[in-house]
């Protein structure tokens, strides 16, 4: 059986939201394994989640409890910025 990790915020319901939230997560982190730099907006198309929820995720990915990656970040253009995962780094197990 999969665990399902507690989220933070005031609005956060795990019974409601922990799953959806969950397979937010690993369609993002599935798309940021590709060592490429992703938009926003492009992995929103990708995925078909909400921009505001992408980026969400990301910040979570960066949290010890959801395997402190390192996710670069790169200014390209009128407020839009390219989200990268840095791959090859150590994950470690709790």
């Amino acid at each position: 059986m999969n665990v399902v990790p507690h989220r933070d915020g005031a609005t956060y319901d795990h019974q409601r939201d922990g799953v959806r939230l969950a397979m937010q997560h690993n369609r993002v982190l599935a798309r940021l394994r590709d060592g490429q730099f992703w938009t926003l907006k492009r992995l929103a198309q990708a995925t078909g989640d909400p921009e505001a929820s992408i980026s969400a995720r990301i910040r979570d990915l960066r949290k010890p409890r959801f395997g402190s990656h390192v996710i670069e970040r790169r200014y390209l253009e009128r407020g839009i910025w390219q989200y990268r995962l840095v791959t090859g780094q150590l994950e470690l197990i709790a």
